[in-house]
């Protein structure tokens, strides 16, 4: 139980919701790793899919200048479908293997963008709907998936808000698909319920926070500062799991 580390917890969701707004990576690839030192493994991924459901819902209100609504179909379908297989899976795994598999998951993929600075993906229908079965999958598994989303994405240049607010649309259905398969599952308790209502102001705090950063620099300055971050994570995540 967090207990006495509550504003700990509540400062480290803030924080997470900042950079992943920034970042473009969303705020599950920092908040995952993080609660999961302070929770079970299950109970994050329960909790994280009800904070990204209002952490979403604040990024489509505060970057509303539109979405593709092509990439959504695309990308957002199989990344629904997938995240809900993804989610299934997840009681089927050993829950400190699953954080392991988060672990490196983070460490290669950070390790990936920093060495290769210039690594793209093609903007085609197929890659877009081979991202969003990746990302859905990793999501319902391991409870992020918004790197491969993101990466995907990327390939579409589209401008920081409507890049945004595409995501943002697309993990909507993603969060809402594997909060019912995590309900089923038996990951949302109810003396967590509290977490979850201070979770849902901080998404909309951390969410308006991170566009005032975004509004004053570039994607590209905050770059190599967030793949450092998620390094670190990663390897916090690996060298201290339960």
């Amino acid at each position: 139980m967090i207990g006495r580390y509550l504003p700990i917890f509540i400062v480290l969701a803030i924080l997470s919701e900042i950079v992943g707004t920034v970042g473009g990576f969303g705020s599950s690839v920092y908040f995952v790793p993080l609660a999961n030192f302070f929770l079970d493994f299950q109970t994050v991924l329960g909790i994280t899919a009800l904070f990204h459901l209002s952490s979403n819902i604040s990024k489509i209100a505060l970057f509303k200048k539109g979405f593709d609504k092509k990439i959504v179909l695309n990308l957002g379908i199989p990344a629904v479908i997938f995240v809900s297989v993804g989610a299934f899976l997840s009681q089927y795994f050993n829950p400190v293997w699953l954080t392991y598999i988060l672990g490196f998951f983070l460490i290669g993929l950070s390790l990936l963008f920093l060495i290769f600075k210039e690594l793209r993906v093609q903007g085609t229908r197929r890659n877009a709907i081979v991202g969003g079965a990746v990302s859905g999958l990793s999501a319902g598994l391991l409870g992020t998936g918004g790197a491969i989303r993101g990466i995907t994405l990327a390939a579409f240049k589209m401008n920081k808000d409507k890049f945004i607010a595409t995501s943002a649309m697309i993990d909507l259905g993603v969060d809402f698909s594997r909060t019912v398969v995590y309900y089923y599952n038996g990951y949302m308790k109810y003396e967590h319920i509290y977490l979850v209502l201070i979770l849902t102001v901080v998404g909309f705090v951390g969410t308006w926070l991170g566009k005032q950063i975004l509004n004053r620099i570039s994607q590209q300055q905050f770059r190599k500062f967030v793949l450092s971050l998620i390094l670190i994570i990663g390897i916090l995540t690996v060298l201290f799991n339960r």
